[in-house]
């Protein structure tokens, strides 16, 4: 919801600000080897906003395996009338692949299967689209459009690893209740090849421009709570709790993120009424 950029390059510029976003992620808390997902963003207009730019670090962590993309992304922002912006992204940059294999209690480095398993470094691009107000927002992605093979230099069949296309497809309004309280639902859905299409769904409340309460489901898989605080203009500050409602609770059913952003205003422009996304 507030790192857009990491799967969707056209968001880049699109805040009116530069803008600066930390986010860590802890993934079924308590099992050894469980996902752990750090991510760095920021971006800023250019060209009296007709134009952004920007640039994502994620690095991520299961098991025995740390993957880490760095991207630069650029959009390209029409104003389609007084209120509708058509942003158009692309991004570019590397995957760096790091398998320690002294962590699985399978390895044995004379096993021909492991021979020529090499950590790797790929390149990797991404497209994406968002038409978007003050109010709404339509986002359609693919971060990464590369299909590496991994680990595919003459070992064994079993040793080849292929990254899969993901398509994103985001959406949100939102509604004003009152003078002080806005509401917006939204949506997330995730496509991609071997894998059950996952779709999110959440309801937020902001309260005063201040405070933000919410919560979403993820079909299938886990229900959140959310909250965050615009501590100042500048400074944001976001929790979520998940709680998995698959087969998965029995070994480790709780996940939480932490989310900071900063933003930096010119001296003459600030957001008196901060957009909702």
């Amino acid at each position: 919801m507030y790192n857009t950029m990491t799967i969707n390059p056209a968001y880049a510029g699109t805040r009116d600000v530069w803008s600066t976003g930390l986010l860590f992620r802890s993934q079924w808390t308590g099992i050894d080897g469980a996902p752990i997902t750090g991510t760095f963003s920021t971006h800023s207009p250019l060209k009296d906003g007709t134009m952004g730019l920007g640039m994502n670090i994620i690095h991520d962590r299961i098991g025995p395996e740390q993957d880490t993309y760095v991207n630069g992304n650029y959009s390209y922002i029409l104003q389609l009338d007084r209120y509708t912006n058509f942003s158009m992204g692309i991004s570019a940059g590397a995957h760096f692949r790091d398998v320690n294999f002294n962590d699985l209690n399978i390895y044995n480095p004379g096993d021909p299967n492991f021979e020529n398993i090499r950590n790797q470094i790929s390149p990797q691009v991404g497209l994406g689209f968002q038409l978007y107000s003050e109010k709404y927002y339509v986002g359609l992605s693919s971060p990464f459009l590369l299909r590496t093979r991994h680990f595919d230099d003459g070992g064994s069949q079993n040793s080849r690893i292929r990254d899969e296309i993901h398509y994103y497809f985001t959406a949100g309004y939102v509604f004003d209740l009152s003078r002080n309280i806005q509401f917006k639902p939204s949506v997330l859905t995730r496509v991609v090849q071997g894998a059950p299409t996952r779709i999110d769904v959440s309801a937020n409340f902001l309260f005063y421009e201040k405070f933000t309460l919410g919560a979403a489901y993820r079909l299938d898989a886990s229900i959140s709570a959310m909250t965050a605080i615009q501590a100042t203009d500048a400074l944001m500050l976001g929790f979520a709790y998940d709680y998995d409602t698959n087969d998965f609770t029995e070994f480790g059913n709780v996940s939480f993120e932490v989310f900071l952003r900063y933003e930096l205003f010119k001296k003459y422009k600030k957001m008196y009424t901060p957009r909702f996304f």
